[in-house]
């Protein structure tokens, strides 16, 4: 595994917020890669496994997740919030820009960021999520996220993440699952639990009853950057239409189908590390263009 340093940021209302710095050149704009609703960091091992030491790779926690301190008002557990928190720590690098990765949440954020400010992105990925959700995956995370639940044993938690979520991985073997589980959960005291706050949940009580919002000006404002979507073919959460409908709306997209994946793709598939490659590869033409 790539050596990184953990280091800390102050969001703009005080919280200390945690990220991973692999290293790598700093004449490029970095990867940043930001996790999806329940995750953290560690999710992103894949992509620093590959790509950190060529570019630099900075994999964050969110607020209320990993390392990073939780909010005591949940109600700021937003994508807005998440956007000014990294617009935040790009500023205190001293990024001008960067290669957003975002899974799931992490992506709408990158359409939210790109809404605010747009040059911040220098290029973009977005990990099974579009303007557009199903209610059936809603509705799967909803009946498990903030429901308090401790294991015995890795092995314990493996296997009931093999339970719940077998349907959108049917290739996995138990180490995988073993992955799986050390990437999302921590222990402490003698016991395993996942590692956020449980507070989160209340995102859903705050969207259910906010007004209705056009989210597709969210995603045409990644427009004029390399941008990629990458969608599991087995999602309950991003269909086949949405994403068909991205490739029209950004006609240079990309659009990467990973087989045999549900929500989301673990990004250590190789359809998804060549499609990271080659978005690479954009940002440095179009750099080159610029320049």
């Amino acid at each position: 595994m790539k050596p990184w340093s953990d280091r800390f940021w102050n969001s703009p209302d005080g919280l200390r917020l945690h990220y991973r710095d692999y290293d790598g050149p700093h004449e490029r704009p970095p990867i940043l890669c930001i996790p999806g609703l329940t995750r953290n960091a560690r999710d992103f091992e894949p992509v620093a496994e590959r790509f950190a030491g060529e570019w630099r790779v900075i994999a964050v926690d969110l607020r209320g997740r990993g390392l990073s301190e939780a909010d005591p008002n949940p109600i700021n557990y937003l994508p807005q919030t998440y956007a000014g928190d990294l617009v935040k720590l790009l500023d205190q690098l001293g990024i001008a820009d960067a290669v957003f990765i975002g899974t799931s949440l992490g992506g709408i954020v990158t359409m939210v960021t790109a809404m605010q400010d747009s040059e911040r992105i220098a290029g973009a990925l977005l990990n099974d999520i579009g303007p557009r959700v199903e209610p059936a995956g809603i509705a799967r995370i909803q009946s498990y996220v903030g429901k308090e639940a401790s294991f015995a044993s890795w092995e314990e938690l493996a296997h009931a993440l093999a339970e719940r979520n077998g349907e959108a991985f049917p290739d996995w073997d138990m180490a995988q699952w073993d992955r799986f589980a050390r990437r999302m959960a921590v222990e402490e005291g003698g016991t395993i639990r996942f590692h956020y706050d449980p507070a989160i949940a209340q995102v859903f009580e705050v969207t259910a009853t906010a007004p209705p919002v056009e989210s597709w000006p969210y995603y045409q404002a990644l427009a004029g950057r390399p941008v990629t979507v990458l969608r599991g073919a087995l999602s309950d959460l991003f269909s086949e239409e949405v994403f068909e409908r991205m490739g029209r709306e950004i006609p240079d997209v990309e659009l990467v189908t990973v087989p045999r994946a549900g929500h989301a793709p673990s990004l250590d598939e190789p359809e998804s590390l060549a499609a990271i490659e080659r978005l690479l590869g954009r940002v440095l033409a179009r750099n080159e263009v610029a320049a």
